[in-house]
This record gives structure tokens, sequence and C-alpha cells, in this order.
């Protein structure tokens, strides 16, 4: 984090990243001073509602965050500038996105928790554009020229007033990753609803909660303990409490009901039971044994939509194996109960020495029963590149004394075939 008065006394003159969170009201016209090395620009938690024109000095600009702020439209500005390629503005009032707001070369734009109803045609004419998130707006449709978006590998539409199933996605040659869940096309009828499988409801103070394990975007798992004896439970549990209406994937009741869709599997994070209190939702689970750790991390800047690795990690292609079957055999159960993880990373799964591996994280899940046939098949189609790319990415950190293997080199064959 950077201050104002560091940059009015010219101290952060060529640095190439800036982070200003002070409650700004308007634009620091200083900032224009770093257009020489500015590549990152994070103006979040701040009340700004405009951005200047000056704003095109910033030539090398390439990522700008603007979340939490008071914005109503997505400013014009933004369309100006010829190297911006990640756009977030999460958390404002935006209610107009004009054609012309969209630069030329995007690849990334968040607009997550929003009031926007429609989006530009200009959306679908960004050939880089890659990453989209839109969840918790008021869309009642998107652009017919999405059909066009052939780089588009993540979608997030979840949360929003769609009523009818988006072909113009479901056919996109490189969708991998698709949430959709919390609109009226994916609504569950009756029958679908009384069909769902279940957990037993319990009270939250029912446990207590100790030492947080870790958080995402729809809530935050902690270790916990019973307050009372318990007979119908293991002893050792987590659980999650979720935060927010809405989060960058969409409904928390909406993840909750995907968890409890899908029951149960051996490389699944169980779910034990539920509390659905007045401002209060929690999944009690399993607690998962403290030797297993991250697979992966989460995408970056530069990878996008795709997972990254520590400096130097690598595994065995024995190892790479015995993960790989357990996430197919995963991935069949999965759609076997009709629901799309919408999320499938390798930074969603825990593994340990031998490889078992404890695949979680269901906040971008979607139940789809309520699709067409045809519909289910091209979600089940879009899900499997993310198997493939998982695979892929595996792959990628294999020990090089196993590259000449002959597993190895099955396993990329087979996988080429089926990408």
């Amino acid at each position: 984090m950077h201050t104002l008065a560091q940059l009015q006394s010219g101290e952060l003159t060529g640095i190439s990243q800036l982070k200003l969170s002070e409650n700004l009201t308007t634009f620091p016209l200083e900032i224009l001073t770093l257009a020489d090395s500015l590549e990152i620009l994070d103006l979040s938690s701040n009340a700004l509602s405009e951005l200047p024109e000056e704003l095109v000095q910033l030539t090398k600009l390439k990522i700008i965050f603007a979340s939490q702020n008071k914005f109503e439209h997505l400013p014009e500005v933004l369309g100006k500038l010829a190297n911006l390629e990640m756009v977030g503005f999460k958390s404002n009032q935006i209610t107009q996105v004009a054609e012309s707001s969209l630069p030329a070369q995007l690849r990334w734009l968040i607009l997550t928790d929003n009031q926007i109803e429609s989006l530009p045609n200009s959306l679908g004419e960004r050939p880089r554009l890659q990453k989209l998130a839109l969840a918790g707006n008021r869309l009642t449709k998107l652009p017919q020229t999405l059909a066009q978006a052939h780089n588009l590998e993540l979608v997030r539409i979840s949360a929003n007033n769609l009523s009818e199933c988006p072909e113009q996605l479901l056919n996109l040659p490189n969708l991998a990753w698709f949430a959709f869940a919390g609109n009226p096309f994916s609504a569950l009828n009756h029958t679908e609803q009384s069909a769902l499988n279940s957990v037993p409801e319990l009270s939250s103070d029912s446990y207590t909660l100790e030492n947080v394990l870790g958080q995402g975007a729809s809530g935050v798992i902690s270790k916990a303990h019973w307050n009372k004896t318990q007979t119908q439970f293991p002893d050792e549990i987590a659980v999650k409490v979720f935060k927010g209406e809405v989060t960058s994937d969409g409904y928390p009741q909406d993840e909750l009901q995907a968890c409890l869709q899908v029951g149960n599997h051996p490389n699944l994070v169980q779910s034990l039971a539920q509390v659905t209190e007045p401002n209060y939702l929690a999944l009690i689970m399993n607690l998962i044994p403290a030797h297993y750790q991250n697979l992966g991390l989460p995408p970056c800047f530069n990878s996008c939509t795709r997972d990254t690795f520590p400096q130097g990690f690598s595994l065995s292609i024995t190892q790479i194996s015995h993960i790989v079957n357990q996430m197919q055999d995963v991935f069949t159960h999965l759609h076997k109960n009709q629901v799309c993880h919408g999320d499938l990373y390798a930074h969603n799964t825990l593994f340990d020495d031998q490889g078992n591996i404890i695949f979680g994280d269901f906040g971008a899940a979607t139940m789809y029963q309520m699709l067409t046939p045809v519909q289910q098949e091209k979600v089940k189609h879009i899900e499997h590149r993310a198997l493939s790319h998982f695979i892929e990415d595996l792959l990628s950190i294999c020990a090089e004394e196993d590259k000449a293997s002959e597993e190895y080199i099955l396993l990329k064959a087979l996988n080429n075939a089926e990408h």
C-alpha cells in the first residue's frame, strides 16, 4: 500500500505498481507523473465515481482495479487505453457499460456485484477476452456477440436475472470454467428441490470455532470442536461459515445445495451437517488431516485462467497418474449427480505425499438437471476441458527424469487426444 503523500513527494517515481486507498473522492492527477512506468493501478476501497480523460496518458497501464468505489458507469476513458488488458470494478453501483468503455486488448473483466442489466455488443468483439466475472448483477441477457469470443475460458454469470440458458456460451470452443447458478433459468422446480440430498440441520451453538484453516471468495473455513459429546459425527470437524449475500462465484445458498447434491465420495470433502439460521449459513465437514497440502496456486495476472505452482515444485509421474485417476473418478461422480463444479483446479485440490487427493471449494458449483439433455452434455463437455487443463498443468510439473517414461508419454497423448 502506498500513500498520497509519497506520491506527491516524488518518492514513488519509476514504480510499476501503485495501490492507493485513502477514501479518495477525486482521482489524484499526480498519478500521471508515473506514466513512463506504471503498469498496475489499484484504487480499490475509495469513494471515486469518475476517472479523468487524462488517464490516457498512462500508456503503459495494463491492469486497473477500482473495486469498492462509487462508480455508476464503467468509465469510457478505459476504452482508450491501448495496453489495458485487465479491468476490475467489483462492488460498485455500476448500471451502465458503454460500447466504447471496453479496451481493445481486454483479456480479463471483473464486474461482479454491481447493478448491470445489459452489456454492450463490443464485449464479444474483444478477441483476447479470456476471463469474464459478472456474478451478482441484474443481467437479463448476454450479448449474442459472445458467440465469437473464441478465447473465453472462464465465465461467472451466477446470481443474475437470466431467464434462458445462454447458448452462445455453451458452444464456445475454449470455455472450461463456467458458473451459472442463481438465475431464473437454473432454478430448481419443486420436484427437483425435494429430490436434493440433505444432511442434518444443527444450531450454530453446537460447536465452537477455533483457528482459521483457509478462506476463499465465499467463506471462511475453521477448525471447530463440539460443545457437547457427539455420537452421530466424528470428533474432529471443520466448519465453513459463508460470508455475504453474493460472492465472485454466486450465492452461498447455491454452493451449499451443490455440496449436498453431490453427496459423499472418498476424494471429496465430506459434508456432515448444515446450519441455516437468519444471517448465518454454515457447512460442517470432516476435518482434513494436517498432512494434506495445496496441490497448486491460483492463476496469476499473466497466466489469467491457468494454475501456477511454487518455484521448483515437481511431482513424479507415479504421483501424477494417481492424482489424475482420482480426479477423473471425481469428475464422473460430479456429473452423475448433475453438478458442474465450475472451478476444477489444482489450487482447489489437497494432496499428500502418496498422491491421495481431497477436492473441495464448491463456490462456483452449479446443479444443471433443469437444462435440456443437449445443454447438459455441453455443460459436461465444458468441464471436461477443465479436467484436461488440470492434467496438462500437472504434466508441466512432472519430474524431468520421468518425462521419458512410457507412463508420461501415454498420459500426455491420451490427454491431447481428448482435449
